[in-house]
């Protein structure tokens, strides 16, 4: 049942009721090194913060760009905005998922997450220096 598609959404209803159970969480195996517990945290602090930066580009796009057509601003802008939740999620099953590995004594999970993030990060820079170089050239 795991390999159809509903054990594999039931599986990822179940990771995302761990977000919210850290006592279920802690249940399980050994606590590990305070300082893999601390890097873990701090690891997830800075995709928040990424995640927020994102964010504040969305509204800045939205707001602060008035002479941008407004579908390319709208556009840019809900692609940053929709980014910064997508980081924030991200960042929250990266933790369980490492924290779970180090309780358990396995290999950290391996993630194409930072690959497709900067992907984005540079088509969103390509689309902002398009934008410039349009908007001083006209």
């Amino acid at each position: 049942m795991a390999g159809t598609p509903f054990g594999k959404v039931r599986a990822a209803a179940a990771g995302v009721r761990l977000w919210f159970s850290p006592a279920r969480i802690r249940s399980q195996g050994e606590t590990p090194d305070y300082r893999f517990s601390l890097a873990n945290e701090r690891t997830f602090l800075a995709w928040l913060r990424t995640a927020l930066a994102l964010v504040g580009g969305g509204f800045a796009v939205a707001q602060f760009l008035p002479d941008l057509h407004r579908s390319v601003r709208a556009a840019v802008a809900v692609v940053l905005l929709v980014g910064g939740a997508l980081v924030a999620a991200r960042a929250v099953n990266h933790w369980v998922r490492v924290e779970l590995a180090m309780r358990r004594g396995e290999d950290l999970p391996s993630t194409r997450f930072p690959a497709f993030l900067a992907a984005g990060v540079i088509l969103i820079s390509a689309v902002m220096v398009t934008t410039v170089a349009v908007g001083w050239a006209g």
